[in-house]
């Protein structure tokens, strides 16, 4: 990680506060938003993470490294096998609310990433293993990229989705501009639009790397450009955002949404959405992690 990283300009945009312990977390009071939580931390070999769910959901997503995890609602004894983001598939955790824990590192240690929200309803915990992982590649040309679905919409809980997103070198991702910051009903009574809360959580494959996302709405209310680099945390409340990653770095983030609907119904900008009509082909670089790179 540079070691001159300045404080950020913007409220959407959260740098690392250490290298140690939880380094990042943002709740709705400080999102100034309504339903997601979300915090990363970093833990040695021999330390243990202790936490209640209280009124909340949670989804603990293995960034690197290998744990176990005792709950008051069942124990897991091995999650996790990848030693970062780039090199492997993730193991990922949900446990319902009221449910205490107890995250314990195997071996050197380990990162996890989790995102919350209230919750009203309790459902069962599941462990998500990389072989129930569904890998989207979506776009197209210089917009394509890797999706791996995690906690998707349909998935057994209330309100919390979780993706992992790999973009290449050069690429550009969450591309045509989508948004989804209204609930809205297709006249055939489908979701067309609903109203969520998100993060991108980043991570980029060399420490001097970074990524540009922009996030916007129509009327100029919100028109924002942020550099985004390895553990920086990008806080979308609503408009349109794309990324690209910049040319010789791979970028990889985490989105966590949560909102008026467990779901991921969106709509792109229609200044841009014609771009979809020239993608024929897909870029031969990715899938960029797959179940194969961890034998």
């Amino acid at each position: 990680m540079p070691s001159n990283r300045s404080e950020a300009a913007s409220a959407l945009l959260r740098r690392p506060s250490s290298r140690v312990g939880e380094f990042v977390r943002v709740t709705p009071d400080d999102a100034g938003w309504d339903y997601l939580h979300f915090a990363a931390r970093r833990l040695d070999s021999g330390e243990q993470w202790e936490c209640g769910t209280g009124p909340h959901e949670y989804g603990l997503v293995l960034l690197g490294g290998v744990c176990s995890v005792a709950s008051s609602r069942g124990s897991w004894e091995r999650l996790g096998r990848r030693p970062d983001v780039f090199h492997g598939m993730p193991h990922a955790l949900y446990l319902p609310r009221d449910t205490d824990f107890t995250l314990t590192p195997m071996g050197g240690g380990c990162e996890v990433a989790y995102g919350w929200c209230r919750a009203d309803e309790i459902h069962p915990p599941a462990w998500v293993t990389p072989a129930q992982v569904a890998v989207e590649i979506r776009g197209g040309g210089n917009a394509t990229r890797q999706i791996n679905s995690l906690f998707p919409p349909g998935f057994d809980c209330q309100r919390l989705v979780a993706v992992e997103v790999y973009t290449p070198s050069g690429n550009w991702s969450s591309y045509p501009p989508h948004k989804h910051d209204e609930h809205r009903i297709a006249p055939n009574g489908a979701l067309f639009e609903a109203d969520l809360e998100e993060i991108y959580f980043y991570k980029i494959n060399r420490p001097e790397g970074y990524a540009i996302q922009r996030v916007y709405t129509k009327d100029g209310r919100l028109n924002e450009t942020l550099l985004a680099r390895t553990d920086d945390l990008v806080l979308v409340p609503e408009g349109y955002h794309p990324v690209v990653s910049a040319h010789g770095y791979n970028t990889y983030y985490l989105n966590f949404l949560a909102g008026s609907a467990q779901s991921l119904a969106n709509s792109d900008d229609p200044d841009h959405a014609w771009i979809k009509e020239t993608w024929n082909s897909k870029d031969p670089r990715v899938p960029l992690v797959t179940m194969e790179m961890e034998k």
